[in-house]
């Protein structure tokens, strides 16, 4: 094999470690930002039956039709 042809291939496999090294990190960071945003879906959900379930007629106001209908 042809020494160039190797030195091209060891520089090929270098830049395809680092993109998927940035890669990797690009991932875990989407991971850690959507486990943020499920709990905070989460406990918005729980925010909002506790809420609806303080007050009795507070889901009649919510059902209710708006007035210029």
């Amino acid at each position: 094999m042809d020494d160039n042809r190797l030195i091209e291939l060891e520089i090929k496999v270098a830049y395809q470690d680092d993109l998927l090294q940035d890669l990797n990190k690009i991932v875990s960071q989407q991971q850690h930002k959507m486990s943020q945003l499920e709990a905070t879906c989460k406990m918005l959900h729980e925010r909002i039956k506790s809420l609806s379930t303080e007050g009795g007629h507070s889901n009649e106001a919510i059902d209710e039709t708006p007035p210029h209908y």
